[in-house]
Protein backbone atom coordinates (compact mmCIF):
# COMPACT_ATOMS: atom_id res chain seq x y z
CA UNK A 1 0.00 0.00 0.00
CA UNK A 2 2.97 2.29 0.81
CA UNK A 3 4.40 2.28 -3.03
CA UNK A 4 0.74 3.23 -4.36
CA UNK A 5 0.78 6.11 -1.54
CA UNK A 6 4.24 6.79 -2.73
CA UNK A 7 3.45 6.50 -6.68
CA UNK A 8 0.46 8.98 -6.42
CA UNK A 9 2.67 11.88 -4.26
CA UNK A 10 5.26 11.33 -7.21
CA UNK A 11 3.03 10.97 -10.35
CA UNK A 12 2.90 14.93 -11.18
CA UNK A 13 6.55 15.49 -10.76
CA UNK A 14 7.87 12.07 -12.37
CA UNK A 15 5.54 12.93 -15.17
CA UNK A 16 7.04 16.75 -15.40
CA UNK A 17 10.59 15.54 -15.22
CA UNK A 18 9.67 12.72 -17.88
CA UNK A 19 8.45 15.56 -20.46
CA UNK A 20 11.39 17.63 -19.85
CA UNK A 21 14.24 14.16 -20.83
CA UNK A 22 11.98 13.61 -24.06
CA UNK A 23 12.86 17.17 -24.71
CA UNK A 24 15.83 17.56 -24.19
CA UNK A 25 17.21 14.51 -25.42
CA UNK A 26 15.34 15.84 -28.79
CA UNK A 27 17.20 19.16 -28.44
CA UNK A 28 14.01 21.45 -28.03
CA UNK A 29 14.00 24.84 -26.44
CA UNK A 30 11.85 24.07 -24.17
CA UNK A 31 12.03 27.37 -22.49
CA UNK A 32 10.89 28.85 -25.40
CA UNK A 33 8.05 26.79 -26.12
CA UNK A 34 6.99 27.21 -22.54
CA UNK A 35 6.97 30.81 -22.86
CA UNK A 36 5.15 30.18 -26.36
CA UNK A 37 2.26 28.15 -24.46
CA UNK A 38 2.13 30.90 -21.75
CA UNK A 39 1.30 33.31 -24.48
CA UNK A 40 -1.36 31.23 -25.61
CA UNK A 41 -2.94 31.03 -22.40
CA UNK A 42 -2.97 34.38 -22.12
CA UNK A 43 -4.75 35.25 -25.09
CA UNK A 44 -7.16 32.64 -24.47
CA UNK A 45 -8.10 33.83 -21.11
CA UNK A 46 -8.58 37.03 -22.38
CA UNK A 47 -10.98 35.86 -25.34
CA UNK A 48 -13.22 33.99 -22.67
CA UNK A 49 -12.84 36.98 -19.60
CA UNK A 50 -16.59 38.42 -21.18
CA UNK A 51 -18.12 35.03 -20.73
CA UNK A 52 -17.14 34.31 -17.23
CA UNK A 53 -17.87 37.70 -16.55
CA UNK A 54 -21.43 36.73 -17.94
CA UNK A 55 -21.92 33.72 -16.13
CA UNK A 56 -21.06 34.69 -12.69
CA UNK A 57 -23.05 38.12 -13.10
CA UNK A 58 -25.95 35.71 -13.91
CA UNK A 59 -25.44 33.01 -11.69
CA UNK A 60 -25.28 36.04 -8.92
CA UNK A 61 -28.33 36.96 -9.83
CA UNK A 62 -30.30 33.41 -9.85
CA UNK A 63 -29.27 32.99 -6.02
CA UNK A 64 -29.88 36.77 -4.86
CA UNK A 65 -33.18 36.56 -6.81
CA UNK A 66 -34.60 33.51 -4.99
CA UNK A 67 -35.95 32.40 -8.79
CA UNK A 68 -34.57 28.87 -8.02
CA UNK A 69 -36.69 28.65 -4.42
CA UNK A 70 -39.30 30.10 -6.90
CA UNK A 71 -38.95 27.28 -9.65
CA UNK A 72 -38.38 24.27 -6.87
CA UNK A 73 -41.56 25.38 -5.53
CA UNK A 74 -43.16 25.49 -9.07
CA UNK A 75 -42.12 21.49 -9.51
CA UNK A 76 -41.91 20.05 -5.88
CA UNK A 77 -45.58 18.69 -6.57
CA UNK A 78 -43.70 16.49 -9.53
CA UNK A 79 -40.45 16.07 -7.84
CA UNK A 80 -42.48 14.65 -4.88
CA UNK A 81 -44.31 11.99 -6.93
CA UNK A 82 -41.50 11.06 -8.42
CA UNK A 83 -39.65 10.58 -5.18
CA UNK A 84 -37.00 13.12 -6.14
CA UNK A 85 -35.72 15.30 -2.62
CA UNK A 86 -37.13 18.96 -3.68
CA UNK A 87 -34.40 20.72 -1.26
CA UNK A 88 -32.18 19.51 -4.07
CA UNK A 89 -33.63 21.28 -7.20
CA UNK A 90 -31.71 24.51 -6.37
CA UNK A 91 -28.32 22.30 -6.73
CA UNK A 92 -29.63 20.53 -9.42
CA UNK A 93 -30.19 23.14 -11.99
CA UNK A 94 -26.98 25.44 -10.43
CA UNK A 95 -24.57 22.57 -11.32
CA UNK A 96 -25.55 23.13 -14.90
CA UNK A 97 -24.16 26.59 -14.19
CA UNK A 98 -21.38 27.14 -11.99
CA UNK A 99 -19.82 24.44 -10.19
CA UNK A 100 -18.74 27.07 -7.06
CA UNK A 101 -22.13 27.99 -6.78
CA UNK A 102 -23.46 24.60 -6.79
CA UNK A 103 -20.76 23.88 -4.42
CA UNK A 104 -22.10 26.70 -1.64
CA UNK A 105 -25.15 25.16 -2.29
CA UNK A 106 -24.15 21.90 -1.53
CA UNK A 107 -22.39 23.20 1.86
CA UNK A 108 -25.91 24.59 2.49
CA UNK A 109 -27.44 21.58 2.17
CA UNK A 110 -24.85 20.04 3.98
CA UNK A 111 -24.88 22.24 6.67
CA UNK A 112 -28.94 22.06 6.68
CA UNK A 113 -29.44 17.82 6.68
CA UNK A 114 -25.53 17.01 7.23
CA UNK A 115 -23.61 14.67 5.13
CA UNK A 116 -24.56 11.64 5.93
CA UNK A 117 -28.02 12.23 5.28
CA UNK A 118 -29.53 11.04 2.27
CA UNK A 119 -29.76 14.36 0.84
CA UNK A 120 -26.50 14.99 1.85
CA UNK A 121 -25.24 11.23 0.27
CA UNK A 122 -27.33 12.08 -3.22
CA UNK A 123 -26.10 15.64 -3.28
CA UNK A 124 -22.41 14.32 -3.50
CA UNK A 125 -22.83 11.39 -5.20
CA UNK A 126 -24.53 13.33 -7.56
CA UNK A 127 -21.98 16.31 -8.17
CA UNK A 128 -19.58 14.20 -9.07
CA UNK A 129 -21.73 12.43 -11.62
CA UNK A 130 -22.81 16.03 -13.40
CA UNK A 131 -20.80 18.68 -15.77
CA UNK A 132 -21.67 22.32 -15.51
CA UNK A 133 -22.93 22.37 -18.90
CA UNK A 134 -23.24 25.69 -19.58
CA UNK A 135 -20.24 27.37 -18.37
CA UNK A 136 -18.09 24.07 -20.05
CA UNK A 137 -19.59 24.73 -23.50
CA UNK A 138 -19.21 28.47 -23.14
CA UNK A 139 -15.97 28.22 -22.60
CA UNK A 140 -14.49 25.56 -24.86
CA UNK A 141 -16.75 26.48 -27.94
CA UNK A 142 -16.07 30.31 -26.87
CA UNK A 143 -12.29 29.78 -27.16
CA UNK A 144 -12.08 27.63 -30.14
CA UNK A 145 -14.71 29.55 -31.97
CA UNK A 146 -17.40 27.27 -33.01
CA UNK A 147 -20.64 28.38 -33.80
CA UNK A 148 -22.53 25.65 -34.84
CA UNK A 149 -23.21 23.35 -31.71
CA UNK A 150 -25.72 21.26 -33.35
CA UNK A 151 -26.60 18.35 -30.78
CA UNK A 152 -23.95 19.22 -28.36
CA UNK A 153 -26.44 21.18 -25.92
CA UNK A 154 -29.05 17.95 -25.85
CA UNK A 155 -26.74 15.22 -25.21
CA UNK A 156 -25.06 17.50 -22.84
CA UNK A 157 -28.25 17.79 -21.03
CA UNK A 158 -29.23 14.49 -21.14
CA UNK A 159 -26.19 12.80 -19.62
CA UNK A 160 -26.65 15.36 -17.23
CA UNK A 161 -29.82 14.51 -16.19
CA UNK A 162 -28.91 11.15 -16.61
CA UNK A 163 -26.33 11.37 -13.90
CA UNK A 164 -28.51 12.73 -11.56
CA UNK A 165 -31.21 10.19 -12.13
CA UNK A 166 -28.72 7.27 -11.43
CA UNK A 167 -26.96 9.32 -8.87
CA UNK A 168 -31.04 9.20 -7.28
CA UNK A 169 -31.12 5.23 -8.04
CA UNK A 170 -27.12 4.34 -6.92
CA UNK A 171 -28.01 6.73 -3.37
CA UNK A 172 -31.42 4.13 -2.51
CA UNK A 173 -29.60 1.33 -3.30
CA UNK A 174 -26.51 1.71 -1.49
CA UNK A 175 -28.14 3.39 2.24
CA UNK A 176 -31.67 1.96 1.42
CA UNK A 177 -32.25 3.35 5.27
CA UNK A 178 -32.14 6.58 5.29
Amino acid sequence: MSWILFLSDMIIPITFAGILLFAFSRKMPVYDHFVSGAKDGFHTVFQIAPTIVGLIVAVGMLRASGALDLLSGLISPLTDRLGYPTETVPLTLMRLVSSSASTGLLIDLYETYGPDSFTGRFTSIMMSSTETVFYTMSIYFMSIKITKTRFTLAGALIANFTGVALSLLITRYLYPGL
